[in-house]
């Protein structure tokens, strides 16, 4: 009996042991998994900072005091009221995109940077929208998302925290409010409609007084052109007729050169005397003349008689010269 007790107290001793070194080692071996971060602090001390992979402690005297993720997290900001420049109260609310980029810092630099961030958060944005009318508030959401996002960063540098980005989710103006925003906007519309009619009509009314007036210079072209053509037509036709005259006077001139043509010159003008003195006598129901020199014969002589005294003159050839 006292040899089993024996065997048993010597087998038991080894054993502790191994389970001691077990524990030991199991403390010592750290593994940390991707963008994660543990501060380890020595004997109460910051000793250093782990990231991912395999790491190693010393049991018992070195301890994990923080856990840090690195991964980016999206917050939550909670719905709050802010007074706008012009008096309107709203209620905003809006998300939060922030990231460690020290985990030292966010470990001892403030207890809770969580929640830090979410009332830095909000004074900024009531900040901010102090700043602006209630009409800027709706036209400037990116702008002010930015300087939100620059009044936290300057604040959070000294917690190792970073703001990546924030984004206004609502914008809840009062419900009298929201009346006048959709009559002002009702009225708004109905202007530009008035306008656009107004000006469909003026450009309609140009378009055709545009028309009208091309129509008219069109038509006192064409008026205009047509007088043109219809001068030169009659500067023809006369040039034409002066030709043809021209012409006739010539050929007659060449044939009344000749004797033939100086007898039948005299014939013509002796026919033309005769024939006036038809002419008067049918126009008047009196005519007082000489017996003698009523006659046909007497009138031929008459009018050879002119003839006669015309070439005398030379009158005659120079006419036909001419």
């Amino acid at each position: 009996m006292d040899q089993s007790m024996l065997f048993d107290s010597q087998l038991l001793v080894p054993l502790v042991l191994v389970c001691a070194v077990l524990i030991i080692i199991g403390k010592a071996i750290v593994i940390l998994p991707q963008n994660m971060a543990y501060i380890i602090e020595r004997l109460g001390k910051y000793h250093e900072t782990q990231t991912a992979g395999l790491q190693f402690i010393i049991p018992f005297i070195d301890r994990i005091a923080y856990r840090v993720s690195l991964k980016e997290n999206a917050i939550d900001i909670p719905s709050q009221s802010a007074i706008t420049k012009d008096n309107i109260s709203l209620t905003i609310d809006g998300v939060l995109y922030i990231k460690v980029m020290e985990p030292y810092k966010a470990s001892y630099g403030i207890d809770n940077y969580v929640y830090a961030v979410i009332q830095l958060a909000q004074t900024s944005m009531r900040s901010e929208i102090g700043k602006l009318d209630l009409d800027k508030t709706f036209e400037e959401r990116d702008s002010l998302n930015a300087k939100i996002i620059d009044a936290i960063n300057q604040a959070s540098a000294a917690w190792g925290v970073q703001v990546m980005r924030y984004e206004i989710k609502d914008i809840n103006p009062p419900s009298s409010v929201l009346d006048a925003m959709e009559k002002q906007m009702r009225a708004e519309r109905e202007k530009r409609a008035a306008i656009l009619d107004s000006e469909g009509k003026r450009q309609a009314a140009i378009n055709l007084a545009e028309g009208e007036k091309q129509a008219t210079v069109l038509a006192a072209e064409a008026e205009r052109e047509q007088q043109v053509l219809k001068a030169q037509g009659e500067a023809r036709s006369i040039e034409l007729v002066a030709e043809a005259k021209a012409k006739a006077l010539t050929m007659i001139g060449e044939a009344a050169s000749t004797a033939q043509g100086q007898a039948a010159v005299q014939l013509d003008l002796a026919t033309e005397a005769i024939a006036a003195k038809k002419a008067i006598a049918r126009e008047s129901t009196v005519v007082l003349m000489d017996n003698d020199k009523s006659s046909t014969g007497n009138t031929v002589a008459e009018a050879l008689g002119v003839v006669a005294a015309i070439q005398q003159s030379g009158a005659l050839n120079s006419a036909l010269n001419k």
